[in-house]
């Protein structure tokens, strides 16, 4: 069975920092942590806005949220807590997604930096779009060195922002910028099917540490 994903990024610009990060590491991560199918979590912060921070779940399967345990603490059973900082902060993208490719790798160790792309396009241009990302631009990013995983996500949700997100587990920001990146992302039909995209959220995030609580 396809793994799946819940990915979340919010801009927490408006909220106290020190109560969003122990608001998410105290109770939003835990309450997560604890539901059967959630194998694993990381919390990231964009390289471009230290107010920006993204938070991966790698599921089992999509089943994972769709279960009572979930339920509980998911949509309109969240806490107080969660509502006070949800009005606080802008929501960039939540994602629900089946990994489409490789299909049932896992997250990484190792990874010091995280680049999210999501991306929608439109429906005339979905064989040409599919093709690129499985056949060239998927296989050559993750033979980049310094990317530890490439996986592809599909959306689970009708409602959703974004149809299809990509997730790169990287080495170090660094790896991004390189020119061997570069010269990956650097081609003839990259750039006919770039043209095509709609909606891009492109972020690049480092490791989360946690330093301190709020007072």
């Amino acid at each position: 069975m396809a793994r799946g994903l819940l990915l979340a990024a919010f801009d927490f610009s408006g909220a106290d920092a020190g109560e969003f990060h122990d608001w998410y590491d105290l109770e939003h991560v835990p309450e997560r942590a604890a539901i059967a199918g959630f194998d694993s979590w990381e919390r990231w912060i964009s390289v471009e806005n230290p107010r920006q921070a993204v938070a991966t779940y790698d599921l089992a399967s999509i089943g994972a949220l769709r279960s009572e345990a979930y339920r509980a603490v998911s949509h309109e059973n969240v806490s107080p807590w969660t509502k006070r900082l949800a009005a606080r902060s802008t929501l960039l993208i939540r994602f629900e997604g089946i990994q489409t490719l490789p299909g049932d790798a896992e997250t990484p160790e190792g990874a010091d930096a995280l680049l999210v792309n999501a991306i929608n396009i439109a429906p005339e241009h979905s064989h040409d779009f599919h093709a690129w990302y499985d056949t060239e631009h998927i296989p050559a990013l993750a033979s980049v060195p310094g990317t530890l995983a490439a996986r592809r996500y599909l959306s689970a949700e009708t409602g959703g922002s974004h149809r299809h997100v990509a997730l790169y587990h990287l080495a170090s920001a660094d790896v991004a910028s390189s020119d061997e990146w570069k010269r990956a992302v650097d081609t003839p039909w990259s750039a006919r099917v770039r043209g095509c995209f709609r909606d891009r959220l492109r972020l690049l995030a480092t490791r989360y540490h946690r330093t301190g609580a709020a007072n």
